[in-house]
């Protein structure tokens, strides 16, 4: 695929108020090319004594660029045109700047000014190189710099003999590469020579260290970016299939080659022609990405953030489709070409690791019929192998997994199997030998994750199972998922594979044991193939995700039942994190509803597992201990109400009971006296109980053992607990003070959010308000300190006479601010407990909830419980509610109630 020109009224901008066409001056003739004579001439003209000349021709020059680009000019002239034109400036300054000084070295350009891959933001990378120490020249050198920097020019200047060019070489493989790539741009060339002389191999890294020593780089630069390309805003310079992985390429092949040219590598057999095209192609895509970026952001940046992302698209010309959005369609390109280029990076690095680390002699050892191993890395025995046995492109995986020892696969054969992808067709994949291989490989013991993962950089997956092909590099344009749809996908696998494995015991415990204990665990991991594969088509991703799956399974000979219970995971994959984030599960009806659902054990243990591992696998910062838990919880509640039987479910009597037998025993262990226990449980009423878990109402009553008797008692209470999953926050207060609106402004305040709120009214005419809350990396509040402080402006807050509102400070992240999610208000009606249960969907912002309470407030409505789930840029938050008399809303109440809360969160949000 080639990317379209940019369109017409679409172009970059730098956000002067001069048009870029009258800016760009004498640079450009009238057919929009650059005019060198006239640039030269004006040069000429130009003195260091004037800077406004070269300062002027500097804008000129950034402009003509910039029209350039907008008319869709190749990326490759944009560079070549940049960099000339730097080179120009620098040696006709230097000329005028230097004086004497400048016959006395070579000035040259290093780095990516060196390859003459200069982009508008780019630093210049400049070296003046001398045969002796220019001490006394030290002043015309700097006027040199800093006349430079005043024109314009981002520079990254030194100043070095060759004695210390060799010796900052050899301690510094960073210095060593940026010279390899220099050019001389003025100065003597017998001194240039001595310089490249003295740097090059073997005396100064040789082709083996320094091909090790990149190979290092690279791997820690990878790890920087959690080891993944396909982050949602990629770095498009350093993220893994960026633009360093291409360089890193050039850098050895000039090490041990003698040659940076790419081309060079497709007479050297290292490269074919066609890879050579792919390599160049998402390079060019690479560079007119970064060419935008630095000409929006009017600096070097190549981070490629979501603001950025949607106005690249538009200039790049892409439109929203049905279900696609321009955004996601750039982003695919995206992925994709970097896919493309991590794997030539993978093939290449292999190849020049045979050719420079490894015996090119040694001996191909058979392994099977089709394959052999040399030097440690798995080959096909001829080039007809996949040709003639089409089926070894999948049998090429299980030996890997049942060989750990391999190094991995030839970069020959890599390409090999890239070029027969076309065998993996609709006769391939209902060939029984096939089923039986892929199968074989979900189930092996060791390195399914690792070999899915590797057939999904090959190709191979995507090939076999079409509808997997359509989610590869499927970015969603959100701030929940962090990660393209596939990447995501292989993430929830290898959770799974995780809980499977006994090394990882220590993770999670409780699903290490319930994964070890399953008779078929590559159910779960079908069903977390599966589970997002319907992403982008259109309709109920769970609902079509189901159907596929479930034809898959018994193509591939699973009998029915396994079959259904994968396709049943996949279509009830978000149910469990639905109920335990947004529903009661106190409750003893919603966990009997959700048990109903579920219908057997087996199909909770597979449900659980899988859960855990989406949410894992959604974002590093969306999983946390506090979510841990409630799924744990939901899960054991759930077990507990299926093994008591779904005709017989567990009545709130029983229930109250031993919650009441459980915190007892607690309340022994803290020396409290059980008789008074009983006698203060009993002046809350059941629903306290009923809501609270029996660790919280010990820690509740014995808060209470001191002031139980105290009718205007107030308090507020932190529980400075490490082993709990989140930071609990008691305050006790009369019923008509509202106290959410004041609790949640001050938990704003401190950037804290909240996961839970329960407000129970007592029959003492006061309620408990229990709150769960997080620190923004999802963790508990640790510090005493900052716990200390909280719990005294929560004092104060509640305990002040003054009804007004707290401003909050804090702003929208930048990210959220990109995103726009309408407001949603629904009602259903709670018969059985007598309230109202409101859900919202809306842009979540600083100060939300109080907005929320302040609008309930005005209407004397009650909360009762909140459900805080934030997803992404979105808040989803259910309220269960009453109205002053504890009952329900009415239709009429309920729709007066939506208008004030839509035009509240609009006109503060």
């Amino acid at each position: 695929m080639v990317d379209s020109a940019p369109q017409a009224g679409t172009g970059l901008t730098n956000g002067s108020d001069i048009s870029d066409v009258d800016c760009a001056g004498i640079c450009l003739n009238e057919s929009g090319q650059f005019d060198w004579a006239a640039v030269e001439a004006e040069l000429s003209r130009a003195s260091v004594k004037n800077i406004d000349s070269f300062r002027n021709l500097v804008r000129a020059s950034n402009a003509a660029l910039r029209v350039r680009f907008n008319a869709g000019a190749d990326i490759d002239d944009l560079l070549a045109e940049r960099t000339r034109f730097v080179d120009l400036i620098v040696t006709r300054a230097s000329a005028e700047c230097l004086g004497k000084t400048h016959s006395k070295m070579a000035l040259l350009a290093v780095g990516g000014y060196g390859r003459g891959e200069l982009h508008p933001g780019s630093d210049v990378d400049l070296m003046l190189l001398a045969s002796r120490s220019l001490h006394r020249d030290k002043d015309n050198i700097a006027e040199y710099f800093a006349f430079l920097w005043d024109i314009g020019l981002d520079l990254a200047p030194s100043v070095r003999t060759v004695a210390e060019c060799k010796s900052a070489c050899r301690h510094d493989l960073t210095i060593a590469t940026t010279l390899m790539e220099s050019r001389l741009l003025s100065g003597p060339e017998k001194l240039y020579a001595k310089l490249k002389k003295a740097i090059e191999p073997p005396g100064i890294w040789p082709a083996r260290s320094f091909f090790e020593a990149k190979l290092k780089e690279q791997q820690a630069r990878h790890h920087q970016y959690d080891d993944t390309a396909y982050n949602l805003e990629p770095n498009i310079k350093g993220s893994p299939g960026g633009l360093r992985d291409i360089q890193s390429i050039v850098w050895i092949a000039i090490r041990h080659f003698g040659t940076g040219d790419l081309a060079a590598l497709v007479e050297l057999n290292f490269l074919t022609k066609a890879q050579l095209r792919i390599l160049l192609q998402g390079r060019s895509f690479l560079w007119r990405i970064r060419f935008a970026l630095h000409v929006l952001t009017d600096r070097k940046e190549d981070r490629l953030l979501f603001e950025h992302q949607i106005r690249i698209a538009e200039i790049f010309g892409y439109e929203d489709a049905t279900y696609t959005l321009a955004v996601e369609q750039l982003m695919q390109r995206y992925y994709r070409t970097v896919m493309d280029i991590s794997r030539l990076n993978e093939m290449l690095l292999q190849l020049f690791q045979e050719a420079i680390l490894l015996n090119p002699d040694a001996l191909a050892e058979p392994l099977t019929k089709d394959f052999s191993v040399k030097n440690g890395f798995l080959q096909v025995s001829n080039d007809d192998v996949f040709s003639k046995a089409p089926s070894a492109l999948l049998e090429i995986f299980l030996l890997l997994q049942q060989y750990p020892e391999l190094k991995g696969v030839s970069a020959h054969t890599i390409a090999l199997i890239r070029r027969n992808l076309h065998l993996i067709n609709d006769e391939f994949r209902i060939t029984p030998r096939n089923h039986r291989l892929f199968l074989s490989i979900i189930k092996a013991p060791a390195g399914v994750t690792h070999e899915l993962r590797r057939m999904n950089l090959y190709g191979v997956l995507g090939q076999y199972i079409p509808s997997f092909g359509r989610i590869v590099g499927r970015m969603q344009y959100d701030l929940f998922h962090a990660y393209t749809v596939d990447e995501h996908t292989l993430f929830v696998v290898s959770n799974l594979r995780r809980f499977a494995l006994k090394r990882y015991n220590h993770e999670f415990p409780r699903c290490s044991e319930i994964m070890q204990s399953l008779p078929a665990p590559e159910i779960a991991y079908l069903g977390g193939l599966f589970h997002d594969i319907a992403k982008g088509r259109g309709g109920d991703h769970s609902e079509l995700g189901a159907v596929s799956a479930e034809a898959f399974c018994l193509e591939h000979g699973m009998s029915v039942y396994d079959a259904r219970l994968v396709a049943w995971l996949v279509r009830h994959h978000l149910d469990l994190s639905t109920t335990a984030q947004k529903k009661d599960i106190n409750d003893p009806e919603v966990i009997q509803e959700f048990a109903r659902m579920v219908g057997d054990e087996a199909h909770l243990s597979y449900l659980y597992l899988l859960t855990v591992a989406d949410v894992r696998g959604t974002s590093p910062k969306l999983w946390n201990s506090w979510k841990a838990q409630l799924f744990e919880e939901t899960y054991e509640n759930t077990k507990r109400a299926l093994r008591h039987g779904l005709e017989t479910p567990i009545d709130q009597d029983q229930l109250l009971q031993e919650k009441r037998q459980q915190a007892l025993t607690l309340i022994r262990t803290a020396g409290l006296d059980p008789l008074q226990t009983e006698e203060y449980w009993n002046t809350l009423g059941a629903e306290y109980l009923l809501r609270c878990r029996p660790d919280e109402i010990a820690w509740h009553t014995q808060l209470s053992s001191d002031y139980s008797n105290q009718e205007d008692f107030k308090t507020v209470a932190i529980r400075d607990n490490e082993e709990c999953t989140g930071t609990a926050v008691l305050i006790h207060a009369p019923q008509n003070q509202f106290t959410f609106a004041k609790a949640t402004a001050v938990f704003d305040e401190f950037g804290l959010s909240v996961a839970d709120a329960r407000l129970i009214p007592l029959d003492t005419d006061y309620s408990l308000s229990i709150y769960t809350v997080l620190e923004q990396d999802g963790e508990i509040v640790t510090e005493k300190i900052r716990s200390d402080k909280i719990q005294r402006r929560l004092d104060a807050t509640i305990n002040a006479e003054s009804d007004a509102n707290i401003e909050i400070t804090r702003t929208v992240p930048r990210q959220a601010r990109m995103f726009s999610t309408p407001i949603q208000v629904s009602f259903s009606t709670d018969q059985t407990n007598q309230q109202t249960i409101m859900a919202i969907t809306t842009g979540d912002h600083p100060g939300l909830l109080a907005e929320i309470s302040n609008a309930l407030r005005s209407k004397d409505y009650f909360i009762r419980m909140a459900k805080i789930v934030t997803v992404g840029e979105r808040a989803e938050d259910i309220f269960y509610i009453t109205t002053s008399e504890q009952q329900p809303l009415s239709t009429e109440q309920q729709n007066e109630l939506r208008e004030i809360l839509i035009t509240t969160i609009d006109n503060q949000g």
